[in-house]
C-alpha cells in the first residue's frame, strides 16, 4: 500500500511539471533585482517595442578587441537590445559588427567611411596591455538603425567630457536606452507634433537657424508663424531672440495660449549691443524692451539686465599686433562665451557635455502660485555678473585669469516652469480689438514653459575665412563637440512628449569603483585566503569524518 501511495505522489508531481513545462511560454514575466532597476526599461519604451508595425534592425559597430570600459559599454548595449528584443515580440533583431574586421585593407578603410557617413564618428582607443604594450585602435562606438528600407546612425558614447572616462562610459550606459528607444521612435512613427517658431519681432530666421531647422523638421510638422492667434493649433512654440517690442495683442494671445495648456520654449537675449564695436574700443550695452517682461514674471521668471562672464570661456580671435609683414592673431579666452555644463538632474540635460553660449543673462524666480520651477543650466563655480547698461570691452579678458572677481558661483541660467498659473489679464482688459468675452482667466491645463537666458545658443554663425554656416555642435576654436542642438531638441521633446519617452533618460547606474589602493595593500591576503582557505577547510572537514567514522566503529 505505501509503495503504491509514493508512486501516485511521485506521479503527481511529475504531471505537474509536464503541466507547467507545456504553459510556461504563455506565462511571461521578469524580474529585475538590481538596486538601481538597470535591466528595467521605461513604460512608454515598451508600449514602443510592443506597437512595433515592422521589422527593425540595429547593427552595433562597437566590437572586436576592447578595454574594459568598453567591453562594459558593449555589455550594457547587448542587454538593452536582449530586453528590446523579448518586449517587441521578436520584432527588432540586432547583430554586432567589427569595422576592423577585414582582410583587405581597402575594403576595411571604404566600410569605415560609411559608417561615418551615417553619423557614427570615430573614436580612438588607446591601450595599454599587462606588459607595458601599448595599442592604439579606432572604434566606432554606435549602431544603425534600419526600418522600411530607412537607415540613421546614432552616438552611443556621450556624457559629459569633464567627467573622468569611467564616468563618461557610466553616463554613456545610462542613455543608450533613450538613444536607441527615441530613433526607433521618430523612424517607425509619423510625424504629428506641431511646432510653431514664432516671427515677427525680429527672431533669428531660418537662415540664422537652418541646422535646428533641418533636425525640427525632419521630426515634427514645423511652421514659422507671423500670425499669433494660431497658435492654438500647435503642440509647442518656440521663441528664439526677438530683438523688437511684442505686441499687446500678441502678448495677449501667448498668455492665453499658455493659459490653455500651451507649451513654449523662450530663448531670450536680454541685453543688445553691437558686437561688431568691440574690438574697435568697446560697445556699449543696454537692456531690451521686449514687451513681455511681465507675462514671464506672472509665470515665475525674471529675466535680468545683466551680462554673465566665467572663467570657463570660449576663445576670441584677436589681432595682437604684426608678425612681419602679416597680423599677429591670437586665441583669448573671452569671458561672455560661456562654456556651461552644469547641469541639474533632469532628463532634459541629464548627462550632457558641453552648451555654449555667448552674452548670457541670469534669471531669478518669483513667486507664481501653482507654478513648478525647476533649474536647468548653471554657470561653474567661478562666474559673475555685470549689471547692465555698461561698456563691454576687450579690456575684461585681463581679469579672467583674477579668481577673486569670479565668485558668483552657479548661476541659473535656464529654467523648466510646470504647473497653471493666473492670466496675466485675468484683472485687467485684453488689449483692444479682442472680446472681452474669450478671455480665460486662469488655467485650464498644465502647461511646460523653458526660459534660456541666451538666444545664441541655437544659431548659427558664419566662418569669416570661408563664408559656411558654423554647426551649433562644434567649437572650432577648441575643437569641442557641443551640445546645443541636444539641448533643444531634448526640450523640445520633453515639451511636447505626452508618452513620456524622455523620461528614459533618467535611468541610473550606480558606479562602485574598486579602491585601488586596498587592493594593492591587501592583494597577498587575499589570494592566499582565496588558495588556503578551501585546502585548509578540505582537510579539516576530511579530518573531520575520519574522527566521526573511526568513533562510530569504535562502539
Amino acid at each position: 500500500m505505501r509503495k503504491w501511495e509514493d508512486l501516485l505522489s511521485f506521479s503527481a508531481v511529475l504531471l505537474f511539471f509536464i503541466f507547467v513545462n507545456i504553459h510556461a511560454d504563455k506565462l511571461f514575466f521578469r524580474i529585475d533585482l538590481t538596486e538601481e532597476k538597470r535591466f528595467s526599461i521605461n513604460p512608454a519604451t515598451e508600449r514602443l517595442l510592443e506597437q512595433l508595425p515592422s521589422e527593425v534592425t540595429v547593427d552595433v559597430y562597437l566590437d572586436g578587441p576592447l578595454n574594459a570600459e568598453f567591453e562594459h559599454l558593449k555589455l550594457a548595449i547587448q542587454e538593452t537590445l536582449d530586453e528590446f528584443k523579448v518586449r517587441s515580440n521578436g520584432k527588432l533583431e540586432y547583430r554586432f559588427v567589427d569595422p576592423n574586421d577585414f582582410s583587405d585593407l581597402r575594403q576595411k578603410q571604404q566600410f569605415q567611411r560609411s559608417i561615418i557617413e551615417k553619423g557614427i564618428p570615430q573614436t580612438t582607443l588607446f591601450d595599454v596591455s599587462a606588459n607595458g604594450e601599448q595599442t592604439q585602435r579606432l572604434i566606432f562606438p554606435g549602431a544603425l538603425i534600419s526600418y522600411k528600407g530607412k537607415q540613421k546612425g546614432i552616438l552611443l558614447l556621450k556624457g559629459n567630457k569633464t567627467k573622468s572616462a569611467q564616468e563618461q562610459i557610466n553616463q554613456s550606459i545610462e542613455g543608450v536606452e533613450y538613444e536607441l528607444a527615441s530613433v526607433i521612435q521618430d523612424m517607425v512613427q509619423s510625424k504629428s507634433k506641431r511646432l510653431a517658431i514664432v516671427q515677427g519681432h525680429d527672431e533669428l530666421s531660418p537662415q540664422e537657424i537652418v541646422e535646428f531647422s533641418k533636425v525640427a523638421t525632419n521630426k515634427y510638422l514645423v511652421s514659422w508663424v507671423e500670425d499669433l492667434s494660431l497658435l492654438k493649433n500647435f503642440d509647442a512654440v518656440l521663441v528664439a531672440q526677438p530683438k523688437t517690442k511684442f505686441s499687446n495683442r500678441d502678448k495677449y494671445l501667448i498668455d492665453q495660449y499658455l493659459i490653455e495648456g500651451g507649451n513654449a520654449m523662450f530663448l531670450m537675449d536680454k541685453v543688445q549691443m553691437n558686437a561688431d564695436s568691440i574690438p574697435l574700443g568697446g560697445a556699449y550695452a543696454f537692456g531690451y524692451d521686449l514687451n513681455i517682461d511681465d507675462l514671464l514674471f506672472r509665470i515665475g521668471i525674471r529675466s535680468n539686465i545683466n551680462l554673465v562672464q566665467d572663467q570657463q570661456a570660449g576663445l576670441l580671435e584677436l589681432v595682437t599686433g604684426d608678425f612681419g609683414d602679416k597680423a599677429n592673431k591670437k586665441k583669448l579666452p573671452w569671458p561672455y562665451y560661456i562654456y556651461l555644463n552644469t547641469f541639474s538632474e533632469h532628463p532634459i540635460v541629464r548627462n550632457m557635455d558641453v552648451v555654449y553660449g555667448k552674452f548670457v543673462s541670469s534669471l531669478d524666480t518669483v513667486k507664481s502660485v501653482g507654478m513648478k520651477k525647476i533649474p536647468l543650466i548653471f554657470t561653474s563655480n567661478y562666474s559673475r555678473i555685470r549689471k547692465m547698461p555698461n561698456l563691454v570691452s576687450l579690456d575684461e579678458i585681463k581679469e579672467v585669469n583674477q579668481k577673486k572677481l569670479f565668485n558668483k558661483p552657479h548661476l541659473p541660467v535656464a529654467y523648466l516652469l510646470e504647473g497653471k498659473f493666473k492670466s496675466l489679464y485675468a484683472n485687467r482688459f485684453p488689449p483692444k480689438g479682442i472680446n472681452p468675452s474669450t478671455r480665460i482667466k486662469s488655467s485650464t491645463e498644465k502647461s511646460k514653459i523653458i526660459i534660456v537666458g541666451d538666444g545664441d545658443i541655437i544659431k548659427n554663425s558664419i566662418n569669416p575665412l570661408n563664408g559656411q554656416i558654423e554647426s551649433i555642435e562644434f567649437d572650432r576654436f577648441r575643437g569641442q563637440s557641443l551640445s546645443n542642438l541636444e539641448f533643444v531638441m531634448n526640450s523640445l521633446d520633453y515639451l511636447m512628449d505626452d508618452e513620456g519617452l524622455i523620461m528614459a533618460r533618467n535611468k541610473k547606474v550606480t558606479l562602485r569603483p574598486l579602491d585601488s589602493f586596498k587592493i594593492r595593500e591587501e592583494k597577498s591576503l587575499w589570494q592566499w585566503l582565496n588558495v588556503g582557505l578551501p585546502v585548509f577547510l578540505t582537510i579539516l572537514l576530511g579530518s573531520l569524518f575520519i574522527f566521526m567514522r573511526k568513533k562510530r566503529f569504535e562502539r
